[in-house]
């Protein structure tokens, strides 16, 4: 994936893109996590291989994870958990997770100088910078693309560590997403302190 969208607005006075994504969104279990990442781009060089989380391997996704820590000017986490999604809905959650991570990246650089880059069709709510919504953002800007690779990474730990306290979901392997295994899972155990109640109602 190339850098030619950041360039473009590099070209129009934008002097950071900062890129979002979300993962978790589907799951029945466990937080929504964001993340959000800007890359110095007139001295950055193209990490290859970043692309989509949902298109490469863990053992990828690990490596670039690694390699964009490395090499990004900022990056940021923003999680919203499960029992908060019941609360204000998966939506909302997701908007806010965002708007965590991108507003943790803000209090690094001015402000003014930024254009947040959302993943999707929705701009976040009750935010006062520059911001645009591109709709597969993760396949068509590298900053994005970027993010969802942290996000996915991070999530994805999150979830293995819920593993170990609540062993009987299978958590390490579906991270906490609707699988057979973990449909039939549900049904036998019930549903436990970090699933989503709102998600698996129907399920028990």
């Amino acid at each position: 994936m190339n850098l030619k969208y950041e360039k473009e607005k590099l070209k129009n006075g934008t002097r950071y893109v900062v890129g979002c994504d979300e993962v978790g969104r589907g799951s029945l279990a466990g937080p929504v996590v964001a993340a959000a990442i800007i890359f110095d781009l007139p001295v950055f060089k193209r990490i290859a291989g970043v692309r989509d989380s949902k298109l490469l391997t863990a053992t990828k996704r690990e490596f670039l994870d690694m390699m964009i820590k490395q090499h990004a000017l900022a990056w940021a986490i923003g999680v919203v958990s499960e029992k908060q999604i019941d609360e204000i809905n998966i939506h909302n959650a997701t908007l806010l997770a965002l708007k965590i991570a991108a507003e943790k990246i803000l209090r690094l650089v001015p402000s003014e100088t930024c254009l947040v880059c959302v993943d999707g069709k929705f701009l976040i709510p009750d935010f006062n910078t520059r911001q645009e919504a591109v709709v597969k953002g993760d396949n068509k800007v590298f900053s994005v693309a970027a993010a969802s690779i942290v996000a996915k990474v991070h999530r994805d730990l999150l979830m293995t560590k819920l593993d170990k306290t609540y062993p009987h979901y299978g958590f390490v392997r579906h991270k906490g997403y609707g699988t057979l295994h973990h449909r039939q899972a549900i049904k036998r155990f019930g549903v436990s302190p970090v699933h989503r109640q709102t998600f698996c109602s129907h399920l028990v």
